[in-house]
């Protein structure tokens, strides 16, 4: 099971590294192309997903499956990203903003669905930091970003998050944000949650990666600059393992 690969791997202080990959960037060359270097960079999961998702995510899944054993999980923008085909999914709950559908309203009309397949259920808080511009989801989802500056509000929503129940914090800057989420804010909400911290949005470097992961974060998750310079996957990659 996925969740007990995390548990395990926040156990032995071993860090993970998540590779995000957008249905709607890919075609099915391109697609392969990167499960190989996937593959050959010992990437640790795989997230499926983006803000519109015009491609078929059922076909995305079966490139994915049938070149790696990579675990996928589901990073669903809607409820038009359900599928079966992946190992498991992080149901998201925004809980930085104050939309209802994305807090519980879509997870409602989508529940009976998940219940019936296979998926691994990950449920996860999702908090938007602001990152220099607005990002898609910030759009897409009508809500506002935490400032970067309000950290006692990142800590105070996480918190939030971890008394409900949700068993993961995932800190996320946005689809191509300038700047990676400020590793003050990781570090103050690492030191007051006890459950595994995601962090993505903005991380262009390792440089960016060692400063999350010093903070404290369990998972770094990294998309759209590998879909700009593919071969900076493995630099990457073991900037996170070196840990």
């Amino acid at each position: 099971m996925i969740s007990q690969l995390i548990s395990q791997s926040v156990l032995k202080k071993r860090k993970l590294f998540a590779l995000l990959i957008d249905p709607d960037k890919h075609t099915t060359e391109s697609l392969s192309k990167v499960i190989k270097n996937t593959n050959e960079c010992k990437v640790d999961l795989i997230f499926i997903g983006g803000s519109l998702l015009n491609n078929d995510i059922d076909r995305t899944l079966e490139i994915i499956k049938s070149n790696t054993s990579i675990p996928t999980l589901l990073f669903p923008g809607n409820l038009l990203q359900l599928t079966n085909k992946a190992d498991g999914i992080l149901l998201l709950s925004l809980i930085s903003g104050r939309n209802p559908d994305l807090l519980i309203g879509n997870h409602v009309i989508a529940s009976t669905q998940i219940k019936k397949s296979n998926l691994e259920v990950l449920p996860t808080g999702y908090i938007l930091i602001e990152g220099g511009k607005t990002s898609s989801v910030e759009y897409m989802s009508n809500t506002k970003p935490i400032p970067a500056e309000k950290i006692d509000i990142a800590i105070a929503t996480a918190l939030a998050g971890e008394m409900l129940g949700l068993k993961y914090i995932y800190l996320e800057a946005g689809s191509g944000a300038k700047i990676s989420i400020n590793s003050a804010i990781v570090k103050s909400v690492k030191e007051n949650i006890s459950i595994p911290l995601i962090v993505g949005g903005g991380i262009k470097t390792s440089n960016d990666i060692k400063s999350i992961i010093d903070a404290g974060a369990d998972i770094v998750v990294v998309g759209n600059i590998i879909e700009q310079q593919p071969d900076i996957l493995q630099e990457l990659v073991t900037a996170v393992h070196e840990y």
